[in-house]
């Protein structure tokens, strides 16, 4: 009975764990499009990062 509970207190955390990296896949995935599209525009616009000066 106890190792029964056992696994399955087990199952959720390991789904609650895939749950919570799939989020995080997704931000990041998000994340990167916001970029690309800040850099497409500051480019179009003519701005430059000041890092990429060298400063």
């Amino acid at each position: 009975m106890q190792l029964g509970l056992d696994v399955d207190v087990q199952k959720l955390e390991a789904d609650k764990l895939r749950k919570g990296k799939n989020k995080a896949e997704e931000d990041l995935d998000s994340l990167k499009t916001d970029y690309k599209k800040l850099r497409r525009s500051t480019r179009t616009a003519g701005l430059v990062y000041q890092n990429e000066k060298g400063g």
